[in-house]
């Protein structure tokens, strides 16, 4: 699905960040930026582009360029981002899509493997004994609740849809749990139609990045869809989200180690001093494994570990 991974022209690892303006020093066939260079950078003031827009003076067009060009920088930190549930056909992703809310990708991995063993596909968990299904859905938590959607919407995709996900938006957002959010996740991935998924990271990242102040999903995705073409909205999605998790986190994002700092209207409400912000990263860009349990062979050649099984360690 994903593009395979790329060497940065600047030689860095892909374990290691850096700041937006080292692809083009080396696209320019300028030496890359040294360790030393890049933290004097980090301490810099923030740039004028970006001061402008977090007067709130940015113009549209220097919006949009803005906006393209923080979702190519991040294309280039992770060319590898993919959608961070395992599944193996639509079915399977829609289930773990309605499994994801309130939790995290991981937790979720590590438990569908025992329900889709179980429950191959719609009609075998449509008549499921929800008992059962509770038990292996336990660590997802909520899963009393959970449990009624995955077998609501197994049972209307066995009667409704002759045991098919369905690949259009209207019919997608009838079954049982199935939100716009996940109908975007399923209709993209497993379906290859542009959708822009916007969960917590996204929210939170678009707002800060003073693309849209927006506070409702629908809203938010409407006013990012516009600045974007379509055909860049889901890896858009995988980019934005990927770089929430890893990097620009809630409470303390590492913005010293943050590679779109120069383009980012709210650098400096994090860390950062670079070596403290280094030690903030998570995932592969923190030297952990990710959170799938069978992630694409991209993401290994680039360096990412698999995540371990529900129970191991």
């Amino acid at each position: 699905m994903k593009k395979e991974p790329v060497v940065r022209a600047s030689g860095a690892a892909e374990g290691t960040s850096a700041p937006a303006e080292e692809s083009a020093e080396a696209a320019a066939g300028k030496p890359a930026a040294t360790g030393a260079k890049r933290a004097a950078a980090a301490k810099r003031p923030v740039p004028a582009r970006t001061a402008a827009a977090r007067a709130g003076n940015e113009s549209r067009t220097a919006l949009v360029r803005r906006a393209r060009r923080i979702n190519r920088e991040l294309a280039e930190v992770f060319p590898y981002a993919h959608p961070e549930l395992d599944f193996e056909n639509p079915f399977q992703l829609v289930v773990a899509t309605v499994l994801s809310a309130q939790t995290t990708d991981l937790r979720v991995n590590q438990t569908t493997p025992a329900l889709f063993a179980k429950y191959p596909t719609p009609e075998d968990l449509a008549a499921a004994d929800p008992e059962e299904v509770e038990e292996i859905l336990r660590p997802t938590g909520f899963f009393r609740a959970k449990t009624r959607s995955v077998i609501g919407l197994s049972k209307a995709l066995a009667e409704d849809f002759g045991g098919e996900v369905p690949g259009r938006l209207e019919d997608l957002v009838k079954l049982p749990g199935v939100g716009r959010k996940t109908a975007f996740v399923v209709l993209g991935n497993a379906f290859g139609r542009p959708g822009i998924t916007v969960d917590t990271h996204f929210q939170r990242l678009v707002r800060r990045w003073k693309w849209t102040e927006e506070t409702d999903p629908d809203k938010i995705e409407a006013a990012v869809g516009a600045l974007f073409p379509k055909k860049d909205w889901t890896d858009l999605s995988h980019h934005v989200i990927w770089h929430g998790r890893r990097i620009c986190h809630a409470r303390k994002p590492a913005c010293g180690a943050c590679p779109i700092a120069p383009l980012c209207p709210a650098y400096g409400e994090g860390e950062t001093d670079p070596e403290k912000a280094e030690k903030l990263l998570k995932y592969e860009k923190g030297g952990f494994p990710g959170q799938r349990l069978k992630p694409p062979q991209a993401y290994l050649d680039a360096g990412g570990r698999p995540a371990p099984p529900l129970g191991a360690g």
